[in-house]
């Protein structure tokens, strides 16, 4: 019988046995480094299994449901040769089709209930309530007709199962109905494509208004793996970069034969004011990274070779955001949102949203890149106190 012939198969007790040993070694493996861990102090295994562990667990689900099918194919064929009725397929597969489109229900429930409380907050910058109008009308569209498909096509499937006793209405072809779904369809998405396009423009074709403050310019460079932070000095100018010039004191490649660079500052934490307008020009090192500050519904790609920015503007500080929701150890932080490497979870930084005044005073106390270290390292140590005044020629030096 088949049931038979699927435990006398030499592969299937093979192949069993290769993963039955896999999983033995990753047992053994764990073990081993649970005791060496506890005998270094070394921190605790978080709990999260390998991936060969879900491997093998979903190849035993698959032989133990192949098995299952065996049973009932062999019960199947009993009951025909004792001249019994056979088992209806079709009944059975239509109650499996009715029982998944339950259970489909319920994960949908339990996501709403789980994922929803994890949501984020309103937006805290000015354009971020777009972008939510946008993501709700969105899900408001297109989560019902998800769930109504759903629920009519299992539901088909359950009714209209195969039976002996009903014949099948074709109907092969209905303008009408072709019209509905083809047309309907074509306008509702045409309105969210062009709702988005509008909304993108307004975002990204954002331009300093005249007689209005300039925006604050930020470089923020990633690299494998961090984020690196410079600020405009008193001329409200950042100088030029060049990669060929990116060495262990030089990490982001200024060039110096550019005046503007001179009084660069170079910051660990983005401190930002409330209320202005703030321009991240973004910049890459090694691979693609990505810019990723979602209270601020920012997000943009680093590339290596193409300098990008966004422009937002904060509306709420870090103190109102802590208030707002009961945290007062909250902050907003920029992470990468590309898996750039091993360490990319490592990719983070704090944004702190504060008044104007509370700006202007951290902003003073930042230190330039041009440090006294880097100074010796491009052989002018003995410039003149107003550095301004240095010939170019003499700050292009690098060797």
């Amino acid at each position: 019988m088949g049931f038979k012939n699927l435990f006398n198969s030499k592969k299937i007790l093979s192949l069993l046995a290769v993963f039955m040993l896999a999983g033995t070694d990753m047992l053994f493996a764990q073990g081993t480094e649970a005791a060496g861990a506890a005998a270094t102090d070394a921190p605790k295994d978080n709990g999260l299994a390998t991936a060969g562990y879900y491997i093998l667990m979903f190849l035993v689900v698959c032989f133990f449901i192949g098995i299952i099918g065996k049973v009932f194919r062999v019960y199947d064929l009993t009951q025909q040769i004792r001249g019994k009725q056979p088992m209806n397929w079709n009944n059975v597969m239509g109650t499996l089709f009715l029982i998944f489109l339950i259970a489909g229900l319920y994960g949908v429930y339990w996501s709403f209930t789980t994922h929803g409380s994890m949501i984020l907050p309103s937006a805290a910058s000015e354009h971020g309530g777009v972008l939510d109008t946008m993501f709700w009308t969105t899900t408001g569209i297109t989560m019902p007709v998800f769930i109504i498909t759903q629920i009519l096509l299992f539901t088909f499937l359950f009714k209209y199962r195969y039976n002996a006793k009903r014949r099948g209405h074709f109907l092969p072809h209905n303008n009408t109905i072709e019209k509905v779904w083809t047309i309907a369809p074509a306008i509702v998405l045409t309105v969210l494509v062009i709702f988005g396009f509008f909304t993108w423009q307004s975002i990204m074709n954002s331009v300093d208004a005249k007689g209005q403050p300039a925006s604050i310019n930020i470089d923020i460079t990633g690299h494998q793996f961090a984020w690196e932070l410079r600020y405009t000095g008193k001329d409200g100018k950042l100088g030029k970069t060049n990669y060929k010039l990116v060495n262990g004191t030089n990490k982001l490649g200024l060039d110096f034969t550019d005046k503007a660079s001179f009084d660069d500052l170079q910051a660990d934490t983005m401190v930002i004011p409330v209320n202005k307008s703030v321009r991240l020009n973004i910049h890459s090192q090694d691979v693609i990274h990505s810019v990723y500050i979602p209270h601020f519904r920012v997000q943009l790609n680093a590339v290596p070779g193409m300098p990008t920015y966004f422009k937002f503007k904060p509306i709420l500080t870090t103190t109102q955001m802590r208030a707002k929701l009961d945290k007062p150890d909250f902050e907003y932080e920029v992470l990468c949102n590309k898996i750039c490497g091993g360490s990319h979870y490592n990719m983070k930084k704090i944004v702190r949203v504060v008044s104007e005044a509370e700006y202007q005073a951290w902003l003073a106390q930042q230190k330039p890149y041009l440090t006294d270290k880097l100074k010796q390292k491009l052989h002018f140590a003995d410039a003149p106190a107003d550095s301004t005044k240095v010939q170019g020629n003499r700050l292009a030096l690098n060797n």
